[in-house]
């Protein structure tokens, strides 16, 4: 048999015992394999760790490299391994994990989704599997018959002149980067001028210490009153910290400032780890807002995000949620999509009280916390996947259930099967951030696609 070299990913922000069990799981299926495994059979949990776990593997001469997703990780360590065995076959297996209402406590399909991008970026043919261990077919995925295929986009199936006033809205509007994306993190990265080329749509970077510097220096009074309103959409305000909740309500009031003061229609902002680490409060909350004000923002310094939202915005007059694809479930034939607790407040389940939470990994306010409204749903990206602008499309219907994850999400049925529509999330090496809004504007995105002369990938055409 082969000799597989694995490499197990994994971050100790998310559940470290629950993904030693997971990793456990793994191993074992891969024993029972009958391939010759060598590398690690801990968790990598960061660039140091695996940075010399890639150096010792390069000893065993691997026929194989199988990297094994066990909670989120940026793409950095991916890249890394690809590079490090540029004539090696790669494969990624990623684990789901069950929908409890709880926390994200892998969101390893997420840390697939960064990986697929950035593979498909730099060119490089992986195989990959996103299943639990008693479910997995080794065999397919090590034997070569797992492969991401590339997907092409086609020409948009609608006249440019359904989208010209969107194309035509769009020019001049002005985003705002404040700070700059993290690393490993490809499905952010951005070309100003190519974006205003496209588009018309300028963007302004500034730095993550103008938002923090204009949040300390906010008046008390302004702040008072983001809470009062804050506290009128959320009854259980006071049962959070409240230090950390005034200095994460001071930088709603920083980011209005701002964008008054650098006449801004959207933010894409680094919204961690420094909002935590150095300032001391979530911009979640503040992100929710804003997008019921019609000022989108994009987390991870997303500048297409952000741009996707916009676009989005003026299609369907309404606001836009930017979520992570988190789980797809071939079983039950539906997707989570979620975010940490940014969605705006007109997307909640009538049924259900919205409440005040706070960021699973960093333990502060403030966050929204509800389960998206049942509904028909379009998603949307302006994508720069495989190095070359397209727009993805996808439809679906969000379905009445409760939460899978803490935070805002929501479950859906997309238009094609839910298997198909993973394969095509990989294929087409998708970023992991994708607009959201409640309506059926898939032909009117064919129409903006024709007005700014973009391809279409739709997830849903499983021709």
């Amino acid at each position: 048999m082969p000799r597989l070299g694995i490499l197990p990913l994994g971050r100790a922000t998310f559940d470290v015992p629950f993904a030693e069990e997971k990793l456990g799981q793994m191993l074992a299926a891969l024993d029972a394999s009958g391939h010759e495994l060598v590398g690690p059979r801990t968790l990598l949990m960061d660039a140091d760790a695996t940075r010399a776990a890639i150096d010792a593997l390069k000893g065993e001469a691997p026929d194989q490299v199988l990297i094994l997703q066990v909670t989120f990780t940026d793409a950095a360590m991916t890249l890394a391994i690809a590079n490090a065995f540029p004539d090696v076959p790669l494969s990624i297996w990623a684990v789901p994990e069950p929908r409890l209402g709880g926390r994200l406590r892998l969101n390893a399909f997420c840390g697939l989704n960064l990986a697929s991008h950035a593979l498909g970026l730099a060119g490089r043919d992986f195989g990959w599997l996103y299943v639990d261990a008693p479910e997995a077919d080794l065999s397919a995925l090590l034997g070569g018959a797992r492969m991401a295929g590339r997907l092409n986009p086609v020409p948009p199936q609608a006249d440019a002149a359904l989208g010209a006033g969107v194309a035509q809205a769009l020019a001049g509007q002005r985003i705002g980067r404040i700070g700059a994306h993290p690393d490993g993190f490809e499905t952010c990265a951005y070309d100003a001028e190519a974006l205003k080329s496209l588009t018309g749509v300028e963007v302004e970077a500034l730095e993550l210490d103008q938002l923090f510097d204009t949040a300390r220096a906010a008046a008390p009074e302004d702040t008072a009153a983001v809470r009062a309103a804050t506290a009128a959409e959320l009854p259980d305000l006071d049962q959070v910290d409240q230090e950390q909740l005034d200095r994460s309500l001071a930088l709603r009031v920083a980011l209005d400032q701002i964008r008054a003061k650098g006449r801004f229609d959207a933010f894409a902002i680094r919204c961690w780890p420094e909002t935590f680490t150095e300032y001391g409060g979530a911009v979640c909350g503040p992100v929710a807002q804003l997008g019921e004000a019609r000022v989108p923002c994009a987390c991870e310094a997303d500048v297409y995000g952000a741009l996707t939202q916009l676009m989005l915005q003026e299609v369907a007059k309404a606001p836009v949620f930017l979520v992570d694809l988190v789980d797809i479930d071939a079983d039950d034939d539906t997707g989570v999509v979620w975010h940490c607790g940014q969605a705006p407040l007109s997307m909640a389940d009538a049924d259900t009280t919205p409440s005040a939470t706070i960021h699973t990994n960093r333990k502060m306010p403030l966050l929204y916390e509800f389960a998206l409204k049942p509904g028909t749903v379009t998603f949307a990206r302006i994508s720069q996947a495989h190095g070359s602008p397209r727009l993805v499309i996808a439809r679906g219907e969000m379905l009445k259930r409760p939460m899978a994850f803490t935070g805002t999400s929501g479950t859906v049925r997309f238009d094609a099967p839910a298997g198909k529509v993973l394969e095509r999330v990989i294929g087409a090496g998708l970023e992991h951030h994708m607009g959201l809004v409640y309506g059926d504007y898939a032909a009117a995105l064919h129409g903006v696609a024709a007005a700014l002369g973009l391809p279409v990938l739709d997830l849903g055409d499983v021709a």
